[in-house]
């Protein structure tokens, strides 16, 4: 395993574009976290972002606070490999539309009229992006 104190690599950022579940944890106090499957994106900053509902947990929790981490893994098919992005997230209320539409087109077929209809109904609701700014990139690949 390595760490690099805050940045995704060019690697890093490969392997984060393939249409990969992401488990995030927010940050929960004295409970222990509750990891969650997502979809994500990695951005050209070195961000990870996603999307939700305005009023979800991972919101509540996060306006408590700010912390959470996001680790994704190689498929069984595949050799070891993960990337484990840790840090302060932002509640940004503009572009999360647009994130899910680029997201459903990377973990789904938008022409199968079900996915289709599966999207028009999470665009028919509020969402918001979620951001995480690393402060702790850590890898392995085995």
């Amino acid at each position: 395993m390595t760490d690099d104190a805050s940045s995704l690599t060019t690697e890093d950022l490969e392997f984060l574009r393939r249409p990969l579940h992401g488990f995030l944890s927010v940050a929960t106090a004295p409970l222990p976290p509750q990891p969650r499957p997502v979809w994500f994106e990695a951005t050209d900053d070195g961000t990870i972002q996603l999307f939700t509902a305005p009023d979800s947990l991972k919101v509540r929790r996060l306006q408590r606070d700010d912390r959470a981490s996001i680790v994704v893994a190689a498929p069984v098919d595949e050799r070891e490999r993960w990337v484990s992005v840790a840090g302060r997230v932002t509640v940004e209320t503009d572009g999360a539309h647009d994130l899910c539409t680029r997201l459903a087109e990377r973990y789904w077929d938008l022409n199968d009229p079900t996915r289709a209809d599966d999207l028009a109904e999470i665009l028919a609701t509020e969402q918001v992006r979620l951001v995480i700014h690393p402060d702790k990139v850590s890898r392995f690949t085995y």
